[in-house]
């Protein structure tokens, strides 16, 4: 949930770390600091607020530097306050360290130094860290025997990086459980908890696996496993490009993903068809014999990944023949679900880092289940542990408002449900050619549709001033409809609940009054008049209302005060549509009540802790 950036090199150490922590900060903006490496010793800066704050601060103090940490905070142990910033140091002043993740023995380990006299002046986990560090290297004078002496001794999650006084042109990192990647330039070398920090200096990335040790120098790379034994890693070359870190003219980066999502689904498409017929054998490595072991599917995810899923699973059930399960990642990984060789187990995370995902995957997988990622990184920790890896190919989302990255989930959904039902045989050849045909036309349909983004601004501005909304939807449109409702809750902090629409009698009305407006998501599909009845419930009550339909409805405006049009689509594609005007809705309303729409108060975008 906190961002980590290292530099080693000829450049300007606080300008690289500033840099990579302002293309971090999706991942914690409550604090943020660095720790460089000078003639005079370690020199720590940090500051509560934004990396702009703590940026300002090093305009004041110019300091020299060829080589440091940085840290963007998101609070798990103390409070928002300069001494729980990082970095931390030991008692000497002689280490530095940061930390993303959570250290789950803390307590017993603060207990244990505060009896052989170590005084904190933090709140936190990470201060046990350093003081540990400085412990094991009094005793084994080496530094790789004291990291993996350290990782024995902490129980958690973790992902960090260490400076010493004494060691020139040296970092080091452990990762277990928290996301880290190193990169490697010329005669430079960086570490970070994502591979934004430093793309505009470096696409050779490394990633580290569980428990791994390394050193990032002058010299290059050294990296070692969690018993100190050399480990050869490979250099992958990603294809991203430094610009889709920009926001490129859009005020906001939520905006210009918005704006994306067009490109995401042809990228998502592309090459995955070919004359009508699903093209995707290759790359999941799937045939009809595989396919035919499996009776049972279950799909797992958290917060809009979630949502994505619920949509995948209305047309898994209508393609394929499969029992489908869908349910959010911190349940399943704790709840006692029959999982074996029958069952193929598909794990949706944006970042492939998220911890609760990871962890249900590992229980799938040890009980026998065939396991696949659905993820937007190529090298994340979810994509190396499972059997089969779809990418998304939307690039990196830096808006903690999952918006391009929503879209492209579905759409990988939507192929692997068009896949299965092909192998199954639950899916006719000409059934097969025409979704797909219509499949490839909804990126020019969501364009049309962000061409409309002003007509929606003006609906923002109608009701900006409510407190409460209320989303409804049927069938593959209710989980759209939860989606709106995350949302608007995520980035404008108003108060928004999701319901399906036939529950509306048990419960959901008792809330419709003139004060609460109610977002009806009804294209034109085989719900349609139950939905159409539905609304005429909270009209009764008096309750504005906005409804999302397909265009050359003319029935509906009789009924509600606001029409968004969708292009026509098969019922099934629905969702890529109906969810645009909703996230317009949720930006727009956000931006006039003047919200951090990027950096949404208490979130971050990865959940790397559970």
């Amino acid at each position: 949930m906190c961002g980590i950036v290292g530099y080693v090199g000829k450049r300007n150490a606080a300008e690289i770390l500033i840099d990579g922590l302002k293309r971090l900060e999706y991942r914690g903006y409550d604090s943020a600091g660095l720790a460089l490496k000078t003639d005079k010793g370690l020199l720590i800066l940090k500051e509560v607020g934004k990396v702009a704050d703590l940026e300002r601060m090093l305009q004041d103090r110019a300091p020299v530097s060829n080589q440091g940490i940085g840290h963007t905070r998101w609070a798990t142990h103390g409070g928002v306050t300069l001494a729980n910033a990082h970095p931390h140091k030991d008692g000497s002043g002689r280490f530095a360290i940061v930390h993303n993740g959570i250290i789950e023995n803390f307590m017993d380990l603060k207990e244990e130094l505060e009896r052989d006299g170590v005084v904190f002046i933090s709140e936190t986990d990470t201060e046990a860290i350093v003081h540990l560090i400085a412990r094991f290297y009094s005793e084994t004078g080496d530094i790789l025997a004291t990291l993996v002496a350290l990782q024995k001794k902490l129980r958690g999650s973790f992902a960090l990086a260490m400076i010493q006084q004494d060691f020139p042109d040296r970092i080091y990192c452990v990762r277990k459980g928290s996301p880290l990647v190193i990169g490697s330039g010329n005669g430079e070398s960086f570490c970070a908890s994502d591979v934004p920090a430093f793309l505009p200096y470096t696409r050779n990335i490394q990633y580290l696996d569980e428990g791994d040790i390394a050193e990032i120098s002058l010299q290059g790379i050294k990296i070692w496993d969690e018993n100190g034994e050399p480990s050869e890693k490979p250099v992958v070359t990603v294809d991203w490009d430094v610009t889709m870190t920009e926001k490129s003219g859009f005020s906001h980066y939520m905006l210009k993903e918005i704006h994306e999502q067009g490109m995401v689904l042809r990228s998502t498409l592309k090459g995955r068809t070919a004359d009508g017929r699903i093209s995707i054998d290759q790359e999941l490595g799937w045939d009809a014999e595989t396919v035919s072991r499996w009776d049972k599917i279950h799909i797992v995810a958290c917060g809009t990944s979630y949502y994505a899923s619920l949509v995948a699973e209305r047309v898994l059930e209508k393609w394929t023949d499969f029992d489908i399960k869908v349910d959010v990642a911190s349940e399943y990984r704790y709840r006692h679900i029959r999982c074996d060789s029958s069952t193929l187990a598909i794990f949706v995370s944006q970042s492939g880092e998220t911890a609760d995902t990871i962890a249900a995957q590992r229980k799938a997988r040890s009980e026998g289940a065939h396991c696949m990622a659905i993820t937007n990184v190529r090298g994340s920790t979810l994509a190396r542990e499972v059997h089969s890896v779809m990418l998304l190919k939307a690039g990196p989302e830096i808006g903690v408002a999952a918006t391009k990255t929503f879209t492209g989930q579905m759409a990988a959904l939507f192929l692997v449900a068009l896949q299965l039902g092909r192998l199954r045989g639950t899916l006719s050849p000409e059934e097969e050619e025409r979704l797909i045909n219509e499949f490839l036309q909804i990126p020019y349909k969501v364009e049309l549709l962000l061409e409309r983004e002003q007509e929606i601004r003006g609906l923002a501005m109608n009701y900006a001033d409510k407190s409460n909304f209320l989303f409804i939807g049927r069938g593959i449109s209710f989980p759209i409809a939860l989606e709106g409702a995350l949302k608007l809750k995520e980035i404008s902090y108003i108060h928004a609940e999701a319901y399906a629409a036939g529950e509306m009698k048990h419960g959901p009305i008792a809330l419709l009054e003139p004060e609460v407006p109610v977002v009806a998501v009804i294209p034109r599909d085989g719900l349609y008049e139950k939905t159409l009845s539905n609304i005429q419930e909270a009209k009764a009550r008096n309750a504005p209302l906005i409804a999302i339909c397909t265009e050359g409805d003319t029935h509906i405006a009789k009924y509600v005060q606001a029409v968004v049009e969708i292009p026509w689509t098969d019922e099934e594609f629905t969702p890529f549509l109906t969810v645009v005007p909703l996230q317009f809705l949720a930006f727009h309303i956000a931006l006039l009540k003047g919200k951090e729409i990027d950096q949404p108060r208490n979130l971050a975008k990865s959940v790397t802790v559970e």
